[in-house]
């Protein structure tokens, strides 16, 4: 699933973009939902994509297509964007009720910059960035990146740096250099590793079956992906929308996670760019980061404070925020989470 985000261009949205929006070339499409009509019984429901859709939507899809939304009074429209649709913005604005960023700082950062946003549930529990090496120079823990090259998106720079800290490793003891979205630069030899997201099977390919990898997330860094967020004044006035919307979504995602087969079907048939082929074979990965051991416990797209913590933490030792440092309830609440709960766990 290749992502990207855009913000308007005032310096702290660009460093929101720089350091928070895209995890790497494979990272960060947003997402976000306007509600047209808010009326108690049915909510007219247009979900704008920041890029093109993929499979991190296949349980919105599914839910669409089985009539989940339907029955939860919620009338859902899906609208792929593009590179400079800037989804923060429109929720900020109100042209939009509901967002979804690839990546949790993103969140954390607009907020210390003054926009009143905030976190309902998380899609991802796991975030896919992953740091991708080879057999022959095999890079299966921070402390094999001293002394070597590695390859990251220059938005992803703060990723590595924080994965650095986090470890207790001086940032001149590894080399940094740029990549794109392609893994050309580990096979060439010119770095031991290179970065991407596991759901990204397409891009995968080319590293063939001597691939190793090493996610940030077991590396010490552990962010949320597919965050459903929204802005304070909807929580406010309409979490009646929330809980509905979130609702039918867990319904399409436990859908899709009982039959993958047919939630792939659903979704080609949805977007007819996309290959079945390569999305069955994504499907795996990706309902694999939205269901483990939390979710089992917890329920799909259940959120730990102490995460959000942590995260904020590390971004303020490494003085990325140029406001106030949020506080976890500035950025994230379970007020949807509890109110979807009993469903939610009952297809965690």
């Amino acid at each position: 699933m290749e992502k990207h985000n855009h913000y308007l261009a005032s310096p702290n949205r660009r460093r929101i973009l720089q350091f928070g929006a895209a995890l790497g070339g494979a990272a960060a499409t947003a997402s976000f939902v306007t509600v047209e009509a808010l009326a108690a019984d049915t909510a007219k429901v247009n979900m704008q994509l920041g890029w093109l859709a993929s499979n991190g939507i296949i349980g919105e899809v599914v839910a669409k297509r089985m009539g989940y939304y339907e029955e939860e009074g919620i009338e859902l429209e899906v609208t792929p964007g593009g590179p400079g649709v800037d989804g923060v913005a429109s929720v900020a604005a109100g042209r939009a009720e509901i967002g979804q960023l690839s990546s949790s700082p993103s969140l954390m950062l607009a907020r210390s910059a003054g926009i009143p946003i905030k976190a309902f549930a998380a899609g991802f529990q796991k975030h896919p960035f992953t740091y991708f090496s080879l057999e022959n120079n095999a890079i299966r823990s921070p402390q094999d990146m001293i002394g070597k090259t590695i390859a990251t998106q220059p938005t992803a720079v703060i990723l590595l740096r924080a994965l650095l800290a986090k470890n207790g490793i001086a940032e001149d003891q590894v080399e940094v250099v740029k990549m794109g979205s392609d893994m050309n630069q580990v096979m060439t030899g010119q770095a031991a590793a290179v970065t991407g997201w596991m759901t990204n099977t397409n891009a995968l390919r080319v590293l063939g079956n001597d691939r190793v990898d090493m996610m940030l997330w077991d590396a010490g860094i552990q962010l949320y992906a597919n965050v459903y967020y929204t802005t304070d004044d909807m929580l406010a006035k309409h979490s009646d929308v929330l809980t509905r919307f979130l609702t039918g979504s867990a319904r399409g995602w436990s859908e899709a996670r009982k039959n993958p087969e047919a939630g792939v079907d659903h979704l080609v048939a949805e977007y007819k760019n996309l290959s079945r082929e390569s999305e069955l074979e994504a499907v795996g990965p990706v309902l694999g980061f939205s269901f483990n051991d939390t979710t089992a416990t917890n329920g799909w797209a259940a959120m730990n404070p102490a995460n959000w913590q942590a995260q904020i933490d590390t971004y303020a030792e490494l003085k990325q925020f140029k406001g106030e440092t949020p506080t976890v309830d500035d950025v994230m609440t379970t007020e949807i989470l509890e109110a979807t709960e009993s469903l939610r766990k009952q297809i965690g």
